[in-house]
């Protein structure tokens, strides 16, 4: 018998999402073809329940699952498969490593390869793992981690918290320049290991090989869960070159990784594939489905690949074509759900003509992004205007701004910002054309969409734009480097609202956006332990991101996963990747 989980029990799952009283936060989700993943996993209390998110009218038949009606149909190459599942997705960097991997697609491999204390459920709460036990002491500064005994890596060497106190120690490091914030959560001692003012970080106490006290400086929402989603890395593997301060031996390892988790990295061709194999000393039991393949697809590509059996599933941007197209191949499972994310715009804060707030609603009210939206995902998609999902506690429309596509608002707003429009009907000011170059991912249905109807917008507001195509990872180098004026990309998000994006100095703050508002009322979200206060706190927040717009905010659309009707076990939801349900998947 099938055992998947119906898009209702999600829903209901959601609907008692939780907000921890001593630790909460969010954990990545998967992202299309040019879109990022936001800030490492971080994950909800279990205990501590918290009110639904705010409810907004969804089209009928734009969410749902849609299981396979007729597996006679299954092609040869997938049924003839007995211990082999191909997922297909968009090529990984090869940044194998979860301390500094930032792409959907390296999530996708390393967090098959290693482990955490815990592990995020279907609805955003968070389960044991490898930990045994969690101990937090009633002032919310100590946290005390047991691990399960027994566990080994895969070349078999043990299992200890020293490895994982290892991990604390890199994200402490000067030179670590990872996703990963860990100095705002306050380590005791951390600060000073990262200043080189000390050689060990004094707040992290190793009782025994499975034992280990955290000491913080101060509680957050949400301490307990991001120090239970530190990895697990062997220092007798990562920590072999490790002098602190220099840590640029260890991304030699990047696409060499080595951990405890159900599956093993053997093979990575860039572009191409990456092969993992079973783990069958996987301490929750050896995975049922024995060889796992990463096949490196195009929005152009997909489609076939799945109707011939090339590939067992994929992430298939969500259109009415596209689901009519699935559902009448007969033998796959469609699987249709809000996504915890969003599309959008980036500015780079380093040009000074987007440092002008005016200059930045201009773009938003001169973009007509109700069209691009309904051209690409039909009924399937909505247009935002803060950076965060609907399915979110967190989300707010009160007090927001819609920014309803309007040219004479845009043109008059360029115009008390000082761009005046020039004899070839380019606004200039101080000399400087505006001109924009905007970097964008190929094969991709929403820059299809984008580039024609932004092209001919800006060109009425005066605004000459340059675009250019290249694969994700060019794009993602492109962001990491600085070099851009504009691109298209999304976040991933995870359960809790906080977020190192848009505060200023973020550890994901790529883009050099800064405002003293923000940052405060990040800051005071972040350490709010009153569910009702840190609500209000966030909207505020967002009432302050949709006023100064760090980015042109999109869209958040549905999700579409086309699996193979013969795959039975997976669990796939707004908050948790198809990965963590790996190694209970089967092949029928």
């Amino acid at each position: 018998m099938r055992k998947r989980m119906s898009l209702l029990l999600v829903m209901m799952l959601l609907s008692f999402s939780v907000l921890a009283a001593c630790g909460g936060s969010k954990t990545a989700e998967p992202a299309t073809t040019g879109e990022t993943v936001t800030e490492p996993a971080k994950p909800a209390d279990e205990t501590t329940p918290q009110p639904e998110p705010a409810k907004e009218a969804t089209p009928a038949g734009s969410e749902g699952l849609y299981e396979a009606a007729d597996m006679s149909l299954n092609p040869a190459p997938a049924a003839n498969r007995k211990d082999t599942l191909i997922v297909g997705m968009t090529s990984p960097k090869g940044v194998f490593n979860p301390l500094y991997g930032e792409t959907t697609y390296d999530k996708y491999v390393f967090d098959v390869i290693f482990d955490y204390f815990l592990q995020v459920k279907g609805d955003g709460t968070y389960e044991n793992s490898l930990a045994d036990s969690i101990d937090v002491s009633p002032d919310g500064l100590k946290y005390t981690f047991h691990l399960k005994p027994g566990v080994k890596y895969t070349d078999g060497s043990p299992v200890t918290v020293k490895d994982y106190a290892f991990a604390l120690k890199v994200l402490h490091d000067a030179s670590y320049d990872g996703p990963i914030d860990i100095l705002s959560f306050k380590v005791k001692g951390g600060q000073d290991y990262h200043d080189g003012k000390a050689k060990d970080i004094s707040g992290i106490k190793i009782i025994d090989d499975n034992t280990i006290e955290i000491e913080v400086t101060e509680p957050t929402a949400y301490t307990r869960d991001t120090l239970g989603t530190v990895p697990f890395i062997p220092e007798a593997y990562y920590g072999k070159g490790y002098k602190q301060g220099d840590l640029e031996y260890i991304k030699a390892l990047h696409d060499k990784p080595l951990g405890s988790g159900p599956y093993i990295l053997k093979s990575f061709t860039p572009g191409q594939e990456a092969d993992l194999e079973a783990n069958p000393n996987y301490f929750k039991g050896a995975p049922k489905i024995k060889n796992l393949i990463y096949k490196a697809t195009t929005d152009e590509t997909k489609l076939a690949m799945l109707q011939s059996g090339e590939i067992d599933m994929d992430h298939v941007t969500v259109n009415q074509d596209n689901v009519d197209e699935l559902q009448g191949m007969g033998f796959l499972d469609v699987n249709i759900f809000p996504t915890n994310g969003y599309g959008y715009v980036a500015f780079n804060f380093k040009e000074k003509k987007f440092q002008d707030q005016k200059v930045r609603q201009a773009l938003v009210y001169g973009l007509n992004r109700k069209e691009i939206v309904e051209g690409v995902y039909g009924k399937f998609a909505d247009v935002i205007n803060i950076p965060q999902s609907k399915v979110s506690w967190a989300y707010t429309n009160e007090g927001i701004e819609p920014y309803d596509f309007n040219m004479d608002t845009a043109k008059k707003l360029l115009d008390d910002a000082g761009w005046k429009v020039g004899a070839d009907g380019i606004r200039e000011k101080d000399g400087e054309k505006f001109k924009i170059n905007f970097s964008a991912t190929a094969d991709n249905p929403v820059v299809d969409a984008l580039l024609p109807i932004m092209t001919k917008n800006y060109k009425e507001l005066g605004i000459d734009i340059a675009a250019e195509t290249l694969d994700f990872n060019a794009i993602m180098d492109k962001k990491d480097k600085g070099d851009f004026d504009m691109f298209f990309a999304a976040w991933g998000l995870t359960p809790d609202p906080d977020s190192t994006v848009y505060i200023t100095k973020g550890a994901q703050n790529d883009v050099g956006y800064s405002n003293k508002t923000v940052d405060e009322w990040s800051d005071k979200g972040k350490k709010e332990l009153n569910f009702d206060k840190r609500k209000e706190d966030y909207k505020a927040l967002y009432q302050e991101l949709n006023k100064d717009l760090p980015a042109i905010f999109m869209y958040q659309r549905r999700d579409m996963w086309a699996i193979n009707g013969r795959v039975n076990g997976l669990e796939i939801t707004p908050y948790k990747d198809f990965i963590y349900s790996l190694y209970t998947a089967e092949l029928e």
